[in-house]
């Protein structure tokens, strides 16, 4: 059986970050470093050790490339410069002199192995590859078949994602970053790691990014770089700005939890059986640091409701699928559209499940509206107090209530129109596809076609490729 990853992206993600929050976990450093060796590509060596962040000790994922393919992925000063200088990444109580994590006096608790990789590089650093010298790469490369297919559609959400931002077919992207052998390091690391570790399910529930410009080998980009808003747009992952300056979410980041997001939600309650944390090398306010967790949902605790109001444990919650939800309302007759439209984009923005207006009459015939908002219990407080603060209501109510709802998964679909994101709903055999909102909406603008044209043949594909599945998974 496969097992559930959650990935917790509060300080963003990138490929090193996600690999070091896997060997972390458990996977299997000899496997690792066996695919990694068959990469025939030249100019690298990998370092697997420990240093600590914030106080936090973490394992660091690290790929040294010689000065011929050095990209100043990891040099705060070319990163940033631009916009600060060189000592204010340094200003925080760190002990570092350099933007990177390996030249601090730390002490590491192993020895630095160096794996080259065996065979010359089938294109000189000068030569960007595009999406056919990444297959033959990957198709070089020793590692499971399943392996194989995550770094494919890593690989091909980032194409998609440069094609877009450049307006250029897939197969004319030439990547730039991307195609550095740091990044197929990362990408092939990472696909690795999650095989050996037997993972089919991933819980992302959003991308934390930062603010401010970053230099790449387009120049100055602002962030999120054209890249990382593709890729969340096309994917349907939800961005959360978080106050610092600097590039949080790397390309290669946002690729790998686009390829491997089965879901953004977490269980009411589940168990965690293991913690990884990964390290990032770049030096910002906030520490880079990536915690993955290997959850068990299987013993989740039931529940029901007792007389105080709170849930009691060891009880029949009832149907599979039930859980527990929250609805606040109130009665609103002298605040402007205006108002109650910013009142609403605040309450979505704070992670309200829905949130509605009901035209209603109060006393003396007045006429008035009243406001729903659905959210867990757990956002109860935030919520009212952005209703009292937005709103002229003096008063709330809240009712806990009991839903059943269906199992739901999410799809990242590829079409002739490029990756979309497909909401799977599952009624006993039944399955029901519904294409995101934001991915119609991108193909539309982009290609100058009808809502309902572009939805329609989304819905379409996506019931044949879950067809497809289903057939394979009976044949095997």
């Amino acid at each position: 059986m496969g097992k559930t990853l959650y990935l917790e992206c509060n300080a963003g993600i990138s490929g090193d970050m996600t690999v070091g929050a896997l060997l972390d976990l458990g996977a299997d450093e000899a496997v690792l470093r066996e695919a990694l060796m068959s990469i025939p590509a030249g100019g690298f060596s990998i370092e697997i050790g420990r240093v600590k962040k914030a106080g936090i000790d973490c394992c660091d994922f690290c790929v040294r490339l010689d000065a011929v393919h050095e990209n100043h992925d990891h040099d705060m000063a070319y990163l940033h410069g631009h916009e600060h200088t060189h000592g204010h990444e340094h200003t925080h109580g760190h002990e570092h002199t350099h933007g990177h994590e390996h030249t601090h006096d730390h002490e590491h608790t192993h020895e630095h192995e160096h794996t080259h990789s065996h065979g010359e590089a089938p294109h000189s650093h000068h030569e960007h590859r595009g999406m056919k010298e990444i297959r033959e790469i990957l198709d070089a490369c020793r590692m499971t078949e399943a392996a194989r297919d995550v770094a494919y559609r890593i690989f091909k959400i980032l194409a998609e994602a440069e094609a877009k931002a450049h307006q250029v077919p897939v197969e004319e992207v030439h990547f730039h970053e991307v195609g550095a052998v740091d990044s197929i390091v990362d990408v092939v690391a990472a696909a690795v790691c999650l095989d050996n570790l037997g993972i089919t399910e991933v819980i992302l529930p959003r991308l934390c990014e930062g603010r401010g410009t970053v230099r790449c080998q387009h120049g100055i980009l602002p962030i999120p770089v054209p890249a990382v808003a593709n890729i969340v747009s096309a994917c349907s992952i939800p961005l959360e700005w978080i106050d610092a300056e600097g590039e949080f979410v790397t390309p290669t980041g946002a690729a790998i939890a686009a390829a491997v997001r089965t879901s953004g939600r977490l269980p009411g309650t589940f168990r965690i059986e293991r913690i990884g944390m990964g390290a990032g090398k770049r030096q910002y306010e906030r520490p880079s640091i990536l915690r993955a967790m290997l959850i068990d949902t299987a013993d989740e605790t039931e529940y029901t409701d007792t007389d105080d109001g709170l849930p009691e444990a060891g009880a029949s919650a009832g149907a599979k699928g039930a859980d527990i939800i929250c609805k606040l309302e109130t009665n609103i007759d002298d605040c402007t559209g205006e108002m109650l439209g910013y009142a609403m984009e605040k309450l979505l923005e704070a992670g309200a499940r829905d949130v509605h207006y009901i035209p209603v009459y109060m006393k003396k015939n007045r006429p008035a509206w009243l406001l729903n908002v659905i959210c867990s219990e757990e956002e109860i407080p935030v919520m009212e107090q952005i209703i009292f603060q937005e709103t002229t209501t003096i008063g709330v109510r809240r009712v806990r209530m009991e839903r059943t709802v269906l199992e739901r998964e999410q799809m990242c679909l590829e079409t002739p129109y490029g990756t979309a994101a497909v909401k799977v709903c599952r009624n006993g055999s039944e399955a029901r596809y519904y294409p995101e909102y934001e991915s119609v909406a991108g193909i539309c603008r982009a290609q100058g076609l009808s809502y309902g044209r572009v939805f329609s043949k989304l819905q379409e594909l996506a019931e044949k490729a879950g067809q497809q599945e289903e057939n394979n998974n009976q044949q095997n």
